[in-house]
């Protein structure tokens, strides 16, 4: 897998007033499965019993990951194990060619993940991929090995909304990021910067409709064509501020950004 140069990075003090923020879904949108399949193809056989499937509530995910991450450990699977599967995970289309873009316009890109997936699988899949230091933030659930050799899943937080599983609601943390960046220009804070004048919402799932219900009529959702986000929009696209841009690959959204980057 070849990844974006790391030639350009800048310290955390230099990447600011950026003028566009770029949200990223994780799994099926930086990455082409999910992090949770793949990495159950660690176990010896290569997938979970029907007792511990079964178990999944809706709207509970996070408590079932943490059963599973239990079983492997049970089972005897390997730090090494867990970290080369998720390794392995193939990028989605395009997506190299997206982050290259974004990286040659730095100066007007901030970005950042926003995933109900977990800090360790993300982190590791970006960091092998040459990619972590594009991303300003990583919104997640914590994740870490205990001293047993266990990886140990925690929530990132609880909120009030009905739409969203019980230990994250994404729009909950796109409000409070878009409040603190308003607040430090407020307060003319250098370092933090000066509100954003548009965001992109790239996603696949149902829970990324929730943070692009909270986009304004400049800003752009990214849906996956065909992928549950999509659908949903679809059905919801008479009352949705933000224009919405299917994408097949990644290359699509590269098209529609340059398209914005003229309009300057």
């Amino acid at each position: 897998m070849t990844s974006p140069s790391n030639s350009s990075q800048v310290a955390p003090q230099q990447q600011q007033r950026r003028r566009f923020l770029v949200l990223f879904d994780f799994d099926e949108t930086i990455i082409n499965e999910s992090s949770d399949d793949a990495v159950v193809r660690a176990l010896p056989s290569q997938r979970l019993p029907d007792w511990l499937k079964n178990s999944y509530r809706e709207g509970h995910y996070n408590e079932h990951m943490q059963k599973v991450l239990a079983y492997m450990a049970e089972q005897g699977v390997s730090k090494d194990s867990i970290r080369l599967a998720v390794e392995e995970i193939q990028p989605t289309p395009g997506l190299l060619n997206l982050l290259n873009y974004l990286q040659s316009n730095q100066q007007d890109f901030e970005l950042a993940v926003v995933s109900d997936a977990n800090m360790y699988f993300i982190e590791t899949w970006l960091e092998r991929a040459g990619m972590r230091h594009l991303f300003q933030e990583i919104f997640t659930n914590p994740a870490s090995f205990d001293d047993s050799g266990r990886l140990v899943l925690l929530p990132f937080h609880s909120h009030s909304c009905s739409r969203c599983p019980d230990n994250m609601c994404k729009q909950a943390i796109l409000r409070e990021y878009l409040a603190r960046r308003q607040k430090d220009a407020d307060n003319n804070d250098q370092e933090g910067g000066a509100p954003f004048q548009r965001v992109f919402y790239i996603g696949d799932g149902s829970n990324d409709v929730c943070p692009s219900l909270a986009l304004g009529p400049r800003d752009i959702a990214f849906p996956r064509r065909d992928f549950p986000m999509h659908r949903l929009l679809q059905v919801q696209a008479d009352n949705f501020s933000a224009s919405i841009v299917p994408w097949v690959s990644c290359e699509d959204i590269v098209d529609c950004l340059k398209k914005v980057m003229e309009e300057r």
